[in-house]
């Protein structure tokens, strides 16, 4: 009994934790969105342009090699458990590297499925080159 209500204690703690760090930094990028607000209606600031997705593929890329980096480093743990446990040695432990793996494959697809591709037609550049000016 007293391991349980150590595990619900140890949980509800750093759920708590969380909760206070992730608000934290939430309200911290909700001042910073008012403020730019205020100074965009006084004309101090120009409104910014649309991002064009780049920062979608590069996180998604530096937390998809973060996500394979901990599963090859957990995958291990497999071995030390008896075999008969968990097919192929892998367990709930892999969870903490499957998670970001996956986020990371999310965030390249987003950005797969939302950025603008410029078609390149070559007829009309190479006529367009061809043209005395």
């Amino acid at each position: 009994m007293d391991g349980v209500l150590i595990i619900c204690g140890s949980t509800l703690f750093f759920g708590i934790l969380f909760l206070i760090v992730f608000g934290f930094f939430a309200y911290l990028r909700y001042l910073r969105h008012k403020e730019m607000l205020a100074m965009i209606d006084k004309g101090i600031m120009q409104a910014p342009l649309p991002a064009n997705g780049k920062g979608a593929l590069t996180w998604g890329i530096v937390i998809t090699a973060l996500g394979l980096a901990l599963s090859a480093g957990l995958y291990p743990i497999g071995w030390l458990i008896t075999p008969n446990e968990f097919p192929l040695y892998f367990g709930p432990w892999m969870l903490v590297g499957l998670l970001p793996t996956f986020f990371g494959l999310a965030l390249i697809l987003i950005y797969l499925v939302t950025h603008k591709r410029k078609l390149k037609r070559p007829d009309i550049e190479a006529v367009e080159e061809a043209q005395p000016e």
